[in-house]
């Protein structure tokens, strides 16, 4: 496996629910967490986890490497608030890079911030990610059983 590249995102609030989250992580030996935490109507949290094909870290890299989020800063994005926080931490080779903003509710919330062009990165990169691992949760457990 890339014993070289690591990936967590976070997003999540405290609110009439308690802490509602949604949160993934893809490790450097393949091992994939997945967490979503939703209390709305007494739900329970979900967990999950499963090793992923070389094949599935490979694309997730690719995936970061192209979206150029590892030259972004987020010293100019929205400060986490009462609406809530999101968090990204990537490591791909010898880079690094940790983001935390608030949420994110549309591509207006993202023109209106001062680096439209830095959260924009940001925006549809997680919206990729969410994709991406939506789908192999679906693929690979029955989240709620007929």
């Amino acid at each position: 496996m890339s014993v070289d590249f690591y990936l967590r995102y976070y997003i999540g609030h405290r609110g009439r629910f308690g802490h509602e989250f949604l949160e993934f992580e893809f490790r450097p030996d393949g091992k994939f967490r997945y967490a979503n935490n939703s209390n709305y109507k007494n739900d329970t949290m979900i967990r999950k986890e499963v090793y992923v094909h070389k094949s599935v870290m490979d694309e997730l890299r690719r995936i970061i490497v192209e979206s150029e989020i590892m030259q972004e800063d987020d010293d100019l994005w929205p400060q986490p608030d009462r609406v809530g926080r999101q968090e990204l931490e990537i490591v791909v080779g010898e880079e690094h890079i940790s983001f935390t903003t608030s949420k994110v509710g549309s591509l207006l919330d993202v023109n209106e911030s001062r680096d439209p062009d830095g959260l924009r990165c940001f925006y549809y990169l997680v919206q990729d990610l969410k994709c991406l691992v939506l789908s192999l949760i679906a693929l690979h457990f029955r989240i709620k059983p007929f």
